[in-house]
């Protein structure tokens, strides 16, 4: 039956018949309670063309990130300038020139602090070398160099692997030096690099960060500290350069649990503006209006305003990665399991960073999340 039925084929031009495929059906109960049939193939939605952003959906998979404006080593912010820093005379060492790093270690030179630096990629400490730090080779050269050492990386595998690692922390004598980890880590992770630094003489702090590039950069970060609490006061006056505020939390890992908490909180309220962006816009209100009033309300806030300007531009350079905030996300979940608490809001949230991160967006600024809540 299936050769005979060639005949009805339509032809194509290079001679080869194909047979066209039957229109989809969905059957149906109308509002007689009878079964109709919808012609699925000949369904289709309305465009909309009424968001500056629209053109964010017809982006490919791989998305290229926005280029992160060069940090300006000649200028001093004005909060900085205007805390008269004493500097200490200790030396310190700084792993990792990211996003977050970069501010900080130009507000510790330009400060008058004594700074080592070392990064993956060689060429980020040229601008640093040029205003007086010096460059080291490896992680474990930064400690053997310098008294205190920072350590400020993407994640708590890359921070494992500063301290474990080929030509890590652990490889230099550690006797009686500082190491302090900035990364945002889990309470695991910080206990794993604490017991490691404690066994071979050294001492450890976590002092988690809390704040944007902008705040980096300014010297307005919030410092969240647990550990040692001599070293704690050692590095009084680097917190003074680059925070407005630092806490000493008590014993290791406290830090890392209210890092951990603020991130969620964050995360949550971000997802829940791009939500309402999106509808704002799908409901037919101008967006920049509905900003215009949530900043004469009490829930204003600098966060909400910016990365609403942000999502109104369509445009997200990086201020707080899309990928660390999920990443967060992701730590804050796995420190609720363990404790047996339940996180409904966190975990939704989670996997819409989830699918934003898949659709290309990680190294974009965590207010990307809109193109996912677009949808």
């Amino acid at each position: 039956r299936s050769v005979g039925n060639k005949a009805k084929a339509a032809t194509l031009d290079d001679g080869v018949t194909s047979t066209p495929s039957p229109k989809r059906k969905k059957k149906l109960l109308n509002d007689s309670g009878e079964l109709s049939t919808l012609d699925i193939d000949s369904y289709a939605s309305p465009v909309r063309r009424n968001a500056p952003v629209t053109h964010l959906l017809n982006r490919p998979v791989t998305v290229t990130r926005p280029a992160t404006p060069e940090i300006d080593m000649s200028s001093v912010s004005n909060a900085v300038q205007s805390r008269n820093i004493k500097a200490s005379q200790l030396k310190f060492g700084f792993l990792g020139l990211g996003v977050m790093g970069c501010g900080i270690v130009k507000n510790l030179i330009k400060s008058g602090h004594s700074v080592v630096v070392w990064n993956r990629s060689a060429n980020k400490c040229r601008k640093f070398q040029e205003v007086g730090a010096e460059v080291a080779d490896t992680p474990s050269d930064v400690v053997e160099m310098t008294d205190v050492t920072y350590s400020c990386v993407s994640d708590p595998q890359v921070a494992k692997d500063m301290v474990f690692g080929n030509c890590g922390v652990m490889s230099a004598n550690l006797t009686s030096k500082g190491y302090v980890e900035m990364t945002g880590v889990d309470p695991e992770t910080s206990n794993d690099i604490n017991e490691a630094i404690i066994s071979k003489g050294g001492r450890y702090l976590e002092a988690q960060i809390q704040g944007s590039k902008n705040q980096a950069e300014e010297g307005t970060l919030i410092i969240l500290a647990s550990g040692d609490r001599l070293l704690f006061e050692e590095c009084q006056s680097c917190f003074e350069a680059i925070s407005r505020n630092s806490f000493y939390l008590g014993d290791v890992g406290n830090a890392t649990k209210m890092n951990l908490i603020l991130q969620m909180i964050s995360g949550i309220t971000l997802a829940g503006v791009a939500e309402a962006m999106a509808l704002a816009d799908r409901a037919g209100l101008q967006q920049k209006d509905v900003l215009e009033v949530l900043e004469l309300t009490s829930m204003s806030s600098e966060m909400m305003l910016q990365k609403g300007n942000a999502i109104i531009k369509g445009e997200f350079p990086t201020h707080q990665a899309l990928k660390h905030m999920q990443k967060d996300l992701k730590l804050a979940l796995s420190l609720a399991d363990g404790l047996e608490q339940s996180l409904p809001i966190t975990a939704a949230s989670n996997e819409v960073y989830k699918h934003a991160k898949r659709l290309g967006y990680g190294s974009h600024d965590a207010s990307a999340v809109y193109v996912r809540a677009r949808f």
